[in-house]
């Protein structure tokens, strides 16, 4: 008789981390090493597997949970397997025990190659860049992040690794600049492989120095026996963050296909798929096994924009079976003339989509508002003469006005499901600031803005845009956004359309400031007036609401006392 098991979280590392997929649910059978979960920390995302074959009775978590190391994910009706389980389960301990003598063995050995990796590093000699413990199978290089000459610091992602399990990113060991790369997109590389050399700029980085990783095979050779024991699979799924690497048990097993209904998709994937809306079940892969590849999301995308095919369960790019566009035109443009072909860059094909997803599904109206800074700037300016090692820009003021506003209004401070039918009206206030980089346009959000001073404000906003420019933003730093300000004001312009940024529901456009004469009752006075542009979805608020939003805006940064309130 088949009994409930519990299948639990692997070593992941020791910190708790979100579920950010749910692949299997209630009833569904699955088989030995499926998928049930993707779990998605900073530096990798991995596949949970299923520790037997059996049925799904109750799941114990939800996308957005953080789990860690034994969390119970489900509880599965097993199929037939308990006596072998029950006899691996008794052998565990045996197996485990000379693992764990093995790190006290090896641990005087890093000592001396890691006082030797610092002193290289405080001379600001070349440092070799490797491969960390990685399981011991070729994994292919998907993505490099950097180029030689370009400078990095310690823990800088440097490459993309991509198993049928997991992506990792490889992180620099030191602070220094990239002296030349050994590798390109496409190679596969091992434990220890040499991928790159950097000149050091000295201080502390060396902890993650590639000497202790060169008298690791040794200690993965004696304890191999053993890991063929053990029940679980032995492989690593996750690149170390901060640089000692470890062997987490979840598979990269290529060979392994995920039957039923599950998509065929490695964690890389379906991160992208979920950066531009598409649900992986929808597409068809081309790959291996049916593996779906990168391009066949890229070609499922434009089949949508050109086709009107439901992006998802719960909607599709227009109403009524789709847009009936016509076929995007085909045209030889050497016929008229000299060209040039250059590939489009990786954040504006994201930002397409997802501009041109919003675009088709919000019904925008825009709501153009001028407001009288005059005072604003006046104090601004006095601010910053008061407070020069911080740059208090016109933005922070105006982050100031859009809390106030959103308090005012908190429709305006909501998202709508892709269904159109709940609205979540949200109690925190996070703003998204747009910034403009070499390599296109990113929003970085400031969390928690109705908590922070003007100089608070100013100080986060030039370390975000500092930190967007030179393309070490995170994934979470462009989370969690309310409502979004897109600020043209340092290039021209009198008036824009901003697109909203779904799921939010509204966003602020700025224009230029300038002087006008504006008539004060007696006379025509000199006055700095700066347009607003407020596009919405028209399906969460209507024109009225928009005007008195508007209206409210232009008020408090009128008057900057009401800022203060």
């Amino acid at each position: 008789m088949a009994d409930v098991k519990e299948a639990r979280v692997p070593d992941i590392g020791g910190s708790a981390v979100p579920v950010i997929e749910i692949m299997v649910k209630v009833g569904d059978r699955v088989e030995k090493d499926q998928s049930l979960v993707t779990l998605e920390s900073d530096k990798a995302t991995m596949e949970v597997p299923a520790p037997f074959a059996g049925v799904i009775k109750e799941l114990k978590v939800k996308v957005g949970d953080e789990v860690d190391e034994g969390h119970v994910i489900a509880l599965v009706e097993a199929e037939g397997d308990a006596p072998a389980a029950a006899a691996a389960k008794a052998e565990a301990p045996k197996a485990e025990a000379p693992k764990a003598a093995a790190p006290q063995a090896a641990a005087p050995a890093p000592a001396p190659a890691a006082a030797k990796a610092a002193s290289a590093s405080k001379s600001s000699g070349p440092v070799n860049v490797t491969v960390p413990d990685i399981g011991g199978k070729p994994v292919p290089i998907i993505e490099l992040m950097v180029k030689v000459g370009d400078t990095v610091t310690k823990d800088q992602s440097l490459m993309t690794l991509e198993s049928d399990k997991a992506t990792m990113d490889i992180p620099a060991p030191a602070a220094g600049v990239i002296k030349e790369l050994k590798v390109k997109v496409g190679d596969e590389v091992n434990d220890g492989d040499l991928i790159a050399v950097l000149e050091g700029e000295g201080g502390d980085a060396a902890d993650a120095s590639p000497a202790p990783a060169a008298e690791k095979p040794a200690a993965a050779q004696a304890d191999a026996p053993k890991r063929d024991a053990a029940p679980a699979p032995a492989a690593a799924t996750e690149a170390p963050v901060g640089g000692a690497p470890r062997t987490p048990p979840v598979s990269f097993d290529a060979s392994v296909i995920m039957p039923g209904n599950a998509p065929y998709a490695s964690p890389a994937i379906r991160a992208f798929a979920r950066e531009l809306g598409v649900d992986v079940a929808q597409v068809k892969g081309s790959g291996r096994g049916g593996r779906i590849q990168r391009e066949d999301i890229s070609g499922y995308v434009k089949q949508v924009m050109t086709s009107g095919v439901s992006t998802s369960a719960g909607g599709s790019v227009a109403a009524g079976g789709g847009l009936s566009l016509l076929p995007w035109p085909k045209i030889d443009f050497s016929k008229f003339g000299e060209v040039e072909e250059k590939p489009l860059g990786r954040i504006p094909k994201i930002s397409a989509a997802n501009l041109a997803r919003n675009w088709a599904m919000i019904p925008h109206v825009t709501q153009f508002e001028d407001a009288d800074i005059t005072e604003l700037e006046a104090f601004r300016k006095k601010l910053g003469e008061e407070n020069k090692d911080v740059k208090v820009s016109p933005l922070v003021f105006q982050i100031k006005a859009v809390v106030a506003a959103l308090k005012k209004f908190p429709q305006f401070n909501a998202s709508l499901d892709a269904a159109g039918e709940t609205l979540t009206l949200k109690k925190y206030f996070n703003v998204g600031i747009a910034v403009d980089t070499p390599d296109g346009l990113v929003v970085p959000v400031i969390r928690d803005a109705d908590k922070k001073g003007l100089l608070e404000l100013a100080a986060e906003l030039s370390e975000i845009s500092k930190k967007a420019r030179d393309k070490k933003l995170t994934a979470a730093d462009m989370q969690g956004g309310c409502f979004s300000i897109s600020s043209l004001g340092g290039i021209g312009g009198t008036a824009f359309t901003p697109i909203v940024n779904a799921p939010e529901v509204a966003i602020l456009g700025v224009s230029k400031a300038a002087m006008k004469p504006v008539w004060n009752g007696k006379e025509f006075a000199p006055r700095l007036i700066l347009p607003l542009s407020l596009s919405y979805d028209h399906r969460v608020i209507d024109g009225a609401l928009a005007a008195r939003f508007a209206v409210f805006l232009a008020t408090q940064l009128g008057d900057i006392r009401r800022l203060l309130l």
